[in-house]
């Protein structure tokens, strides 16, 4: 097990940000033989019962397995066998399609399958169970305190005032959990937007099974012919807005986003703007619920001129978003480069998406899809370790950051043989940047509150001096040419 590095007290001097962990850094020897093997290559502190991987998890699958029992149940009562497997049906149509909208703009790094998988089934099932349950015991003690004369307007208050705040908070736990729990997979907005849009994705499934199963139990009670409840109920809730609730949860998705980020000396700040976020959410939510009881054409000209606009400001910030991760992995990598870790092409091909898709196809043409899933695996080690550095840059260095660096570079070494011979050959179809006018030098590497790294120094910005070469393509104790 490695030592951790202390966490720096914010009111003293932290001292340099650690350098890349190259052969003869100060604290690994020549070699790699001080990279932990492959055993014990994890960082496994000593841990409580519930800090357990298999204890949580355990509780977690338990949790809700339990809780989609019970909605599974819930929903076939009220829209019976034949309602339920029809709303099933059309409810599952636009579920693979959000879905894959999200991973896209998932692919700079994309998330743990586990952890997708644990935010659909919350929105699918235990979010909606909540919401279920909350929403009945509100709307019927509102009902049985108003006057007799107002209980008509009930279900429109509910809808508007208090769903949304019952709905967005169940939402919401699941970005709680995961911020809490799995800090480390939070990097930025696209993150938080990402598994916001999953979990409420899972959300409205279940949602629109209960609604298109009682339309059609409606239907077939009235026979009703033509554009039935059914259809009118398929049109708004599926082909109209299957992005209505991915995007009132994304505003909260955001602001854990926002919250992950903050440098250390705005730490105050992130128990609020997750506050800010969830009640932008609700807002939100309560305006799109509100808008089906305008009269004549009010519920268009709200989804028109304000979903819209917002559903597009929201879909345009996160494409920029995940450009400026890539300019993150742009900026952090050639300091691995540099140290040795990396061939000089392997930071161009890295910070091209279009890049990583062709050496994926190399490897998969040469060595089929072992090779094509080992090089998915080290873009995303290389992709993690330059977000691990930026934490470090922008003053959220953690006490683990050497631990989790070394073993981040260890599983790149352990790929490389088959990884950067095909990111070499991809980064031929990346545009060269401009390099700097001769005797003009990038400067010394931007230094963070925890000042510049040693050996960084202003005469080559990715040439740090005092590292040995790693061994690697150009042999061992070799320097690359520049």
């Amino acid at each position: 097990m490695h030592e951790s590095q202390p966490h720096p007290s914010p009111s003293a001097d932290p001292g340099p940000i650690p350098t890349p962990g190259a052969p003869g850094a100060p604290g690994i020897a020549p070699g790699f033989g001080a990279l932990p093997t492959p055993a014990r290559r994890h960082y496994r502190p000593r841990r409580a019962l519930w800090d357990n991987k298999a204890v949580r998890a355990g509780a977690i699958v338990l949790l809700l397995a339990l809780c989609g029992l019970l909605i599974l149940a819930f929903v076939r009562e009220q829209t019976g066998t034949q309602g339920f497997l029809v709303g099933l049906g059309l409810a599952v149509l636009p579920v693979p399609l959000l879905i894959a909208a999200f991973r896209w703009m998932d692919r700079v790094e994309p998330k743990p399958w586990k952890d997708l998988i644990f935010a659909f089934a919350w929105g699918a099932c235990a979010a909606t169970l909540m919401a279920l349950i909350a929403n009945s015991y509100a709307t019927e003690w509102i009902r049985n305190s108003v006057d007799t004369a107002r209980r008509e307007d009930v279900g429109t208050f509910g809808a508007t005032f208090v769903a949304p705040v019952v709905e967005e908070s169940a939402k919401g736990a699941a970005l709680l959990f995961l911020f809490l729990f799995r800090r480390r997979d939070f990097n930025g907005i696209v993150d938080g937007v990402v598994v916001a849009g999953i979990t409420a994705t899972g959300f409205a499934f279940t949602e629109n099974i209960l609604y298109l199963g009682n339309a059609y139990a409606t239907d077939q009670s009235f026979g009703a012919s033509g554009f039935s409840t059914t259809a009118g109920t398929f049109f708004v809730r599926v082909l109209m807005s299957p992005f209505a609730h991915p995007l009132f949860t994304s505003m909260t998705g955001l602001s854990f986003g926002i919250a992950a980020v903050l440098p250390t000396r705005r730490r105050f700040l992130r128990p609020l703007v997750p506050v800010a976020g969830l009640l932008t959410a609700m807002v939100l939510h309560g305006v799109w619920n509100g808008s089906t009881s305008l009269p004549g054409l009010g519920f268009l000209a709200v989804y028109s001129l304000f979903m819209l606009p917002v559903f597009g400001t929201l879909t345009w910030l996160t494409i920029w978003s995940r450009q400026n991760e890539l300019r993150t992995v742009s900026a952090r990598l050639p300091e691995y480069q540099a140290a040795g870790w990396l061939t000089p092409p392997e930071p161009l091909a890295l910070s091209s998406m279009r890049a990583r898709a062709i050496a994926r196809d190399v490897a998969k043409r040469t060595g089929g899809r072992t090779a094509a899933r080992t090089v998915a695996e080290y873009v995303s080690f290389a992709t993690s370790l330059a977000f691990l550095r930026q934490r470090a840059y922008a003053g959220r260095l953690t006490p683990d950051f050497t631990a989790r660096e070394q073993e981040l570079l260890h599983h790149l070494w352990q790929r490389k043989h088959i990884a950067q011979p095909a990111l070499e050959r991809a980064s031929m179809s990346v545009a060269r940047p401009v390099p700097p006018p001769v005797g003009m030098y990038p400067g010394p590497i931007a230094p963070g509150p925890y000042g510049v790294g040693p050996g960084y120094g202003a005469e080559n910005a990715y040439r740090p001096t005092g590292f040995a070469q790693a061994p690697g393509a150009y042999g061992p104790g070799t320097r690359r040419p520049s």
